[in-house]
């Protein structure tokens, strides 16, 4: 054997002993990373099983009790109502924000900038007394001479002051999410879709939504689960959701903590839910642009 293959050898050796010592380095690395993280686990659940202080016979008694299944039943109507409210909104905002009109975009530009930089807590406040600023709502004159009047309590009760707060806030995010998705599409798309002769309106409807909806529905999907755990601040005007019931409980019985682990609960239930259908969404929709894809491929 020649001194240069005895080097290479030599050297190759070298190379595979250090690649060993390498991964048993990993090994043991993500065998004790594996142990700490078992260890805090098992902490964990014993510390939840065995403290008295979870007092969980409360949270078994009242977790499907009616109060509360029907709190949960208005946060979910509340979620729908405002993300309805919020999309299409957000929709027509985010299309106001692409017109070639000053005047519309200034005005989209403006909700945008009001909404996203008041808190929604104060904007919910605001639709909930409303009454005390506008104590009649109606047709008539300017300066306050009603043809025909309303008492605004009666026009904007609690729960349509809740949805009102919650919907017209969530729609400046929306227009923002649209339009993000808006203009990932390709503009020659639009091109393509006018010379085949279809107008604004079927341009956007047939051709733009369809391509932009991969880049929107995962942000509107977070949205709606942000949007779940949101409708917990319309217990600041007296609308008895999940957050609500539960707080209405503990006001006589005094178990905070196992009431608010019953919201708890309720609340990863739901969201664990919207999350699988976040997923699906996004797989239905990624197959239809991967086939997209490898058609133009």
């Amino acid at each position: 054997m020649t001194t240069g293959a005895a080097m290479r050898v030599d050297a190759e050796q070298l190379a595979g002993m250090a690649d060993t010592r390498l991964v048993r380095r990993r090994r043991i690395g993500a065998t004790l990373l594996n142990v700490v993280v078992a260890l805090l686990v098992v902490a964990a659940v014993v510390e939840l099983v065995v403290n008295p202080n979870f007092d969980w016979p409360i949270v078994a008694r009242y977790l499907f009790d009616t109060n509360v299944l029907e709190g949960v039943l208005v946060t979910l109507e509340l979620t729908v109502y405002a993300m309805v409210i919020g999309l299409v909104l957000g929709v027509v905002l985010a299309v106001l924000r692409q017109s070639r009109s000053g005047l519309a975009r200034g005005a989209a530009w403006s909700y945008i900038w009001f909404f996203r930089g008041t808190p929604v807590l104060v904007q919910v406040l605001f639709w909930g007394f409303a009454a005390s600023l506008f104590p009649r709502v109606g047709i008539g004159l300017p300066g306050g001479l009603f043809l025909v009047s309303w008492d605004t309590n009666a026009v904007v009760p609690i729960f349509a002051a809740a949805v009102l707060g919650l919907g017209l806030n969530e729609a400046a995010y929306m227009a923002e999410i649209v339009r993000g998705g808006l203009l990932s599409v390709p503009s020659g798309q639009t091109e393509a879709a006018r010379t085949l002769g279809l107008g604004h309106a079927e341009t956007l409807r047939f051709v733009i939504l369809p391509q932009a909806m991969r880049v929107i529905i995962p942000p509107i999907g977070n949205q709606v689960i942000s949007m779940l755990k949101m409708t917990s601040v319309v217990l600041v005007i007296g609308v008895a959701d999940l957050l609500g019931s539960v707080t209405e409980i503990y006001a006589r019985n005094y178990r905070q903590i196992a009431l608010l682990l019953v919201a708890s609960i309720w609340y990863l239930a739901l969201t664990t839910l919207l999350t699988y259908g976040q997923s699906r969404l996004e797989r239905r929709f990624g197959r239809g642009i991967s086939r997209l894809e490898d058609d133009r491929a």
